[in-house]
């Protein structure tokens, strides 16, 4: 594991930075973090996982310039820690919750109440530390299916990545995932649609300097250029949409960002 603690500006050697990052925009943070180095040579070390397992490792080492979460959940909760500049907070790429199904869609999954249907076995992002797992049980909460999706749900992964990974293997036959995986692994990843009037929220990925931050100012220049027109560009060639108005044509009623949190009822 990277020494994040040793991370910053060197004497005499190049600008470096630590970001802690939620597994939602993986693909598209890598092609940009190289990009940025390649103009500037400021090196970003990315380290991914779910977005409370990084929120947790950046506060038990006191370290990391950026917190970039899986959702604006997260960034709420860093807040609310102290742990982030919240005048910094950009909005980098937004995500829809979707049905994501194996290649063909051999289970004939159309509605989310299909899920619901015995002998299914279902992926969803631990609800616990994995923003995408909040999502799950908000929508299936939301629209009266909570108790019969439940019985459903064989895996609570990690982090968003490894629950893309369980449709990805055909661990399971769906998983809540984002829009994106479909991009991650055309191959294997087909996408249902979710009625629009079945989300109540739509997320977005965010990103904030940290206080532990040793180097403000290129850690602004790193958010600075993920929200640029060439960063954009990099996202939109994994499939991430980049504008508040494109998002909102998949669910026109639906919140944008917000905050939910786990009915006490819910035991996964």
């Amino acid at each position: 594991m990277i020494a994040f603690s040793v991370l910053g500006c060197d004497k005499g050697g190049p600008a470096r930075l630590a970001a802690f990052v939620g597994s939602a925009s993986k693909p598209a943070m890598e092609e940009a973090a190289a990009a940025f180095e390649k103009e500037t040579g400021i090196k970003v070390y990315l380290n991914f996982g779910g977005s409370g397992a990084m929120l947790s490792q950046m506060e038990l080492s006191q370290s990391g310039d950026l917190y970039i979460p899986g959702s604006q959940d997260y960034i709420a909760k860093a807040e609310r820690k102290g742990i982030i500049d919240i005048d910094s907070v950009v909005k980098i790429a937004y995500l829809i919750p979707v049905i994501s199904v194996q290649l063909g869609n051999p289970k004939n999954i159309r509605t989310l109440a299909d899920l619901a249907r015995p002998g299914l076995e279902i992926g969803i992002g631990n609800p616990q530390s994995v923003c995408l797992g909040l999502y799950a049980i908000e929508i299936f909460e939301y629209n009266g299916l909570l108790e019969d999706i439940s019985k459903n749900i064989a895996v609570n992964a990690e982090s968003c990545s490894k629950t893309a990974v369980l449709i990805s293997l055909q661990s399971v036959d769906a998983v809540i995932g984002w829009d994106v995986f479909h991009y991650w692994d055309p191959d294997n990843i087909d996408t249902v649609y979710i009625d629009p009037a079945q989300l109540p929220r739509l997320a977005y990925v965010p990103g904030a300097i940290t206080k532990y931050a040793a180097d403000r100012e290129n850690a602004s220049r790193f958010l600075d250029f993920l929200v640029s027109e060439e960063g954009r560009q990099i996202f939109q060639k994994w499939g991430y949409i980049t504008t508040d108005d494109e998002a909102r044509t998949y669910a026109p009623g639906a919140e944008i960002g917000g905050e939910y949190e786990l009915p006490d009822s819910y035991q996964p």
